[in-house]
Formats: C-alpha cells, structure tokens, sequence
C-alpha cells in the first residue's frame, strides 16, 4: 500500500525566523473531495508536515499553505493576519519549494544555484549552500568546480548528476534563495536507503532557523519526529509524537510496522 507521510519536527531557532503559519477551520471542496475543517498552528522554525495516504489532502494542503488554492471556508494566517491581505506575489516569496521533479538548466553550477547573472551572484554563498547540502566534494572534484557546466545539451563536456545529485544540488538552490519557509516534496525519492538515511540525519542543519515543510512517503525517519499529524479522507485522524501513535495502535503504527519491513529489505538489498 502506498501511503504518504508528511511530519513535523522541531528544529533549532535563529534569529530572524518569524513566519508562523495558522489555519483556523480551514475547508477546501475539489470535486467530490473535501478538505475538511483543519486547524493547526506551524511554529517558526519548525519543520512541519502532514501524514497520509494518496488523495488524504496532503497536495490540497500543501496548496492552500502556499496560496496556489484558496479556501472554500475558514482562514489561513501569517503571523496572526489571513494571508489574502497580502500582496500575492509578496507571499509567495516566503516559500522556497523542493518538489521531487528537479529541473537542471544547462548553466554552470553557481547560476543552477544561485538563478542569477554572475554580478547577482554571491560565490561564496553557493558554496556555502553546497556544503550544507552535501554536494560540495562532488562538485570541488571537478575541474572547473563551481564553473563546471551542467547537462551536454549545449556543452559536450557537461556534467549529469545522479538523481540523489539533483535533488540535493535542488535543496542547495532553495537554502540560496534564503527564503522563510521550505516546502520539500520526497526530497528522498532517488536516494538508496542508505543515502536516505544520511540525508535525514543531515536534514536539522540543513534548515536550521527555517521553517519547513516536508512530505515523504518513506517512513524511515518518522520516528525521530517531535510531531506526526496524520490525515485520512481530508481530516486529521491523528497527532502525536511516534511514540504515542505507535502506543496507540492505531491506523499510523499499523502502517509504519507494513512499510518498514520493505524499507527494512531495501536497506539489506533485497528487491520486493
């Protein structure tokens, strides 16, 4: 059964983090499918997400948080004023997504990052951005370094990266960007188990200070999170720390226990 989990985790505060994020009672009708009546608060600086199956309303979430869909009822606030007072482009600013279809232009690593022209471009904030991604000693091997040129559409001598690569060189363009709030879509959807698990463990530096959104239907991770808040046909059916879902014994640790036996035969190299 494939299911979608998305999960809230604290992360350390910096200054500067004030983007809170509320919805009040919040409904959203597409269709035959309902959001229905959500209410729950995304502190600044935390990484937050939502749990649930395909077509649960976790992209109707996503959506309405990001302002591509409005409400059909209730509100969403930022630092306590409904975001339809705000300029729209001005509130998509806030957001830096990751979405799991990474696009690579055919531009030097820098500009891939950075999305700039080369005066707009703060070198050293790309390879800052690089090493929290992990993808500096990847790049720094490389003749031309930063310079190197991506993809061979235009240039023979380009550089493909691996899908694990794109996804990370992708969270490096987001943490340039410096935006208030990420949204990572399956920012682990290429990676082996293994990588996975690197990854998770570097994901607090990687957003510290930020708040964040992060979807994956991977389980590996679900355990070490402050907060899991799981939807079923629109609605949360439950919250809490992994621990109490599992003590619980409800539709959440029956479904972790099913998915981490496969994750369990990926990470032994067993195909299932």
């Amino acid at each position: 059964m494939h299911c979608i989990y998305v999960y809230i985790q604290m992360a350390e505060k910096e200054e500067g983090a004030e983007k809170m994020i509320q919805l009040e009672n919040v409904c959203k009708k597409l269709g035959t499918f309902e959001l229905k009546d959500v209410s729950f608060t995304l502190p600044a600086g935390y990484i937050c997400g939502i749990a649930g199956r395909n077509g649960a309303g976790k992209t109707t979430l996503t959506k309405l948080l990001m302002r591509l869909y409005e409400p059909t009822e209730g509100r969403i606030l930022l630092n306590g004023v409904d975001i339809k007072q705000f300029d729209r482009e001005s509130y998509f600013n806030i957001f830096a997504p990751v979405f799991q279809n990474i696009e690579i232009f055919a531009f030097p690593v820098w500009q891939n990052i950075s999305m700039k022209s080369d005066n707009e471009t703060d070198r050293d904030k790309v390879m800052e951005t690089l090493k929290r991604s992990d993808l500096d000693e990847k790049i720094n091997r490389y003749e031309n370094k930063i310079d190197t040129k991506l993809l061979r559409i235009i240039d023979p001598d380009g550089v493909d990266l691996s899908g694990g690569e794109r996804q990370r060189l992708a969270m490096a363009r987001a943490l340039y960007s410096d935006r208030d709030v990420l949204v990572l879509d399956e920012p682990t959807a290429a990676l082996d188990a293994l990588a996975e698990d690197k990854m998770y463990q570097e994901f607090n530096e990687m957003v510290k200070g930020k708040t964040a959104i992060f979807i994956s239907h991977r389980l590996s991770s679900t355990r070490f999170c402050d907060k899991i808040v799981m939807f079923e046909d629109g609605k949360i059916i439950e919250e809490g720390t992994h621990d109490e879902l599992m003590k619980n014994g409800g539709k959440y640790s029956d479904m972790f226990q099913i998915q981490a036996q496969y994750y369990k035969s990926e990470k032994e190299g067993v195909t299932c």
